[in-house]
């Protein structure tokens, strides 16, 4: 199958996943085209049947800022047609989808792609329930071919905030358990000898409340000789630098900034925390979890459908620094609690979160839609 996939070429969640997917679609057999501002994040490595197209955003005086969206529109119309594509997945609704829509209206009807549109969180729980997006955001679900969330926590807030007249899927995130493996050699280059490694990997964004992870840091290093490992970078880095100065904790944590390869520094962690304000699936945890690193996280949005409290992970309440601080240590002195919730998170990874699951649940929806469509005898 020739598939089109736009989505965000950052490190977030949204843009990995649609990475991963196109990279594990590839590797089904299927041609893969991303049309992306730039190279995909988690894109590292040369494969015949993927395509990179970016989009040019041309300045023009009449406008205070580029018309990205048309020129989305227009790159996703040229590559469609050019390439004969037969399904498009747009990740994010706005502006994915919505000029995915626009783009496939432009070709002819004999070109006309099937488009999956998939949500990730933001798209809904922030853009699309702004008033300014809301009839734009509620208009790209409806038109598209099929609609898939990546968790049933954020189906159920789809159909909520949006009243929709269509079905809505819910497809998990997934991790490739062959790539995202133990390593009980490998040890935290930056950690000394007797430290414990904690780790967080995030965008830093505000609803990721990287501050909280600096706090309960503090409190663990009153009890355990540690260090922080922060992988990432956004707005919220400055001022989880100057608590970490406040707490006169600033020399215990190393910054690295964005990590491509992130499965060569989580299997170094002997825990994560993930202190997130809600989230809409929780993918770094899950790849920490097919790594055997405990995780703690908030019992909060979809990441309760990941983690199932005391068993594969501990979940906290946001801003529970306290609990969130007692779980920490209970892992990192006891190693009886440490081993059982890494090995529970790996096993609870392989029984419902492995890529060849969740890959094939994509296609199967890929199938259906285009055998809908030829049923149908639809130009779109």
């Amino acid at each position: 199958m020739k598939i089109g996939i736009t989505c965000h070429a950052s490190a977030g969640g949204s843009g990995v996943l649609a990475t991963e997917l196109g990279i594990a679609l590839a590797a089904r057999g299927h041609i893969v085209h991303f049309v992306t501002e730039e190279a995909p994040f988690r894109l590292k490595e040369y494969r015949s049947n993927i395509f990179q197209h970016y989009i040019s955003s041309v300045s023009y005086p009449l406008f205070h800022t580029p018309p990205y969206s048309l020129a989305l529109t227009t790159k996703i119309c040229e590559v469609a047609e050019e390439h004969d594509i037969e399904l498009w997945h747009a990740h994010y609704a706005i502006p994915n989808a919505a000029a995915a829509i626009f783009a496939r209206e432009m070709l002819p009807p004999e070109k006309r792609y099937c488009l999956i549109t998939t949500l990730h969180g933001t798209d809904i729980t922030l853009v699309g329930s702004d008033p300014s997006f809301f009839r734009v955001t509620k208009y790209a679900i409806e038109k598209s071919c099929a609609v898939t969330t990546v968790s049933e926590w954020l189906r159920q807030e789809t159909l909520r905030e949006f009243q929709l007249s269509c079905p809505v899927h819910t497809i998990h995130n997934f991790v490739d358990a062959n790539r995202f493996m133990p390593n009980a050699e490998k040890r935290c280059p930056f950690a000394k000898s007797g430290e414990k490694t904690i780790m967080h990997i995030s965008n830093f964004r505000p609803v990721k409340r990287v501050t909280d992870v600096v706090r309960v840091f503090k409190r663990i290093l009153d009890r355990v000789p540690a260090r922080l490992i922060m992988a990432g970078e956004g707005p919220e880095r400055l001022s989880a630098a100057g608590i970490a100065r406040q707490l006169g904790i600033a020399d215990r944590i190393t910054w690295l900034g964005n990590v491509p390869n992130i499965e060569d520094l989580i299997p170094s962690a002997d825990l994560l925390l993930h202190p997130s304000e809600h989230e809409s699936f929780g993918l770094v945890p899950l790849e920490a979890m097919a790594c055997e690193v405990p995780v703690i996280a908030t019992a909060s949005g979809g990441i309760t459908e990941v983690i199932e409290q005391g068993i594969s992970g501990y979940l906290c309440e946001v801003g529970d620094i306290e609990s969130m601080a007692y779980c920490a240590i209970e892992v990192l002195l006891n190693p009886a609690t440490a081993r059982r919730l890494a090995q529970n998170g790996r096993r609870r990874v392989l029984e419902c979160f492995d890529q060849e699951r969740i890959v094939a649940q994509y296609e199967a929806l890929y199938e259906e839609v285009r055998h809908r469509r030829q049923t149908a005898n639809l130009p779109h």
